[in-house]
C-alpha cells in the first residue's frame, strides 16, 4: 500500500471550479488502492440538468468506465462535503473502500448526520469513514457561494 497522500485540494479544487459553472460548490476524488486519482469530479445537476450529477456520482461513474468495472474495491473517494444519502448508497454499492470527506452536511448528510446510511442493517458494505478533512476550508466555499446567492 502507498503512504497516506490526502487528495482532499484536488476535490476542492473541482469544487471551485463547479461554483465558477453556477454549481454547489462540491468536488470529488477516486483514487485506486496505490493511491493515484483515477478520476474527478464537480457538482454538475444544473449544467446537465440532472439531480443525480452530485459530485460524488461523477466521480464514481468515471472512475467505473475507466476501470472497466461496476464496482471499485481497494478505492477511496476524497469529497469536500459529508455525501447525501443517495451519494452513500452509490459509495456502497461500488464497494470504496475508504470515504474521506471535508464539510459535515447536518441538513442533507446521510453519513454521520440524516438518513445514517452506513449504520443501517441493510447497507451490504460499509467503508471506513474519515471526516474533517480541510473541513473550513470546504465549509467557506459553501458559505460563500450561497451568500452571493441571497
Amino acid at each position: 500500500m502507498a503512504p497516506f497522500t490526502s487528495h482532499m485540494s484536488l476535490a476542492l479544487a473541482e469544487a471551485r471550479a463547479a461554483a465558477r459553472r453556477g454549481e454547489v460548490p462540491v468536488g470529488a476524488v477516486v483514487t485506486d488502492p496505490q493511491g493515484r486519482v483515477v478520476a474527478a469530479a464537480g457538482n454538475r445537476t444544473r449544467e446537465q440538468n440532472d439531480p443525480t450529477a452530485h459530485a460524488e456520482i461523477l466521480a464514481i461513474r468515471a472512475a467505473c468506465a475507466a476501470l472497466g468495472s461496476e464496482r471499485l474495491p481497494g478505492h477511496d473517494l476524497w469529497v469536500t462535503l459529508e455525501p447525501c444519502p443517495m451519494c452513500a448508497g452509490a459509495l456502497s454499492a461500488a464497494r470504496i473502500a475508504r470515504l474521506y470527506y471535508g464539510a459535515a452536511d447536518p441538513r442533507m448528510g446521510g453519513v454521520a448526520h440524516g438518513a445514517r446510511v452506513f449504520s443501517h442493517p441493510q447497507c451490504h458494505h460499509r467503508p471506513q469513514v474519515y471526516d474533517g478533512l480541510q473541513a473550513a476550508e470546504a465549509q467557506s466555499l459553501l458559505r460563500t457561494f450561497f451568500a452571493a446567492r441571497r
